[in-house]
């Protein structure tokens, strides 16, 4: 019989990294990349957020929040860039990740928490943008280790036996 702990580790498949967006800076537009290289002191090399917070370095959202949040807020479909997330992941369910590692491409990423929505969302998407964003702004990561990533990556969950030891 499995236990709790089991169930908590277990993944059926991996998944995808489908898009890539940095802000060179505040306020500013998405940049929509193929591929991007990652720094365990700055995270995602071009975005205004480098290395600002050792626990935010990348923001991740999963691909199959986008049609729900189209849904909730009256859109036939939401572009990625407006919900301001680095990385958007089809595949798995982030949610489940907390307190894990996770690879894409050369890099490791440790999920650090929620990414919760800001009142810039009601901007984006309209009114409701916000609550619409609710339980759906995804995850904030600190790197781990560095290298690079392009769209299309294999995104796994590393087990506790593949799992780097966390820097400070």
């Amino acid at each position: 019989m499995q236990t709790i702990k089991d169930l908590l580790n277990t993944f059926p498949r991996p998944g995808r990294l489908e898009w890539i967006g940095l802000r060179p800076e505040r306020d500013a537009f998405m940049n929509v990349v193929d591929a991007v290289e990652v720094s365990e002191k700055k995270g995602l090399v071009g975005d205004h957020y480098s290395g600002r917070s050792g626990n935010r370095h990348v923001t991740l959202i999963q691909a199959e929040y986008l049609p729900v949040v189209a849904s909730l807020t009256g859109h036939e479909q939401v572009d990625p860039a407006l919900l301001r997330r680095n990385l958007v992941i089809s595949g798995l369910n982030l949610t489940a990740l907390k307190d894990h590692q996770i690879q894409i491409g050369d890099v490791v990423l440790e999920i650090t928490g929620q990414c919760h929505p800001c009142s810039k969302m009601e901007t984006a998407l309209g009114p409701g943008g916000y609550n619409a964003m609710r339980g759906h702004g995804g995850l904030t990561a600190r790197v781990l280790k560095g290298g690079s990533i392009q769209i299309g990556d294999v995104v796994t969950v590393l087990t506790m036996d593949e799992a780097l030891a966390p820097t400070d």
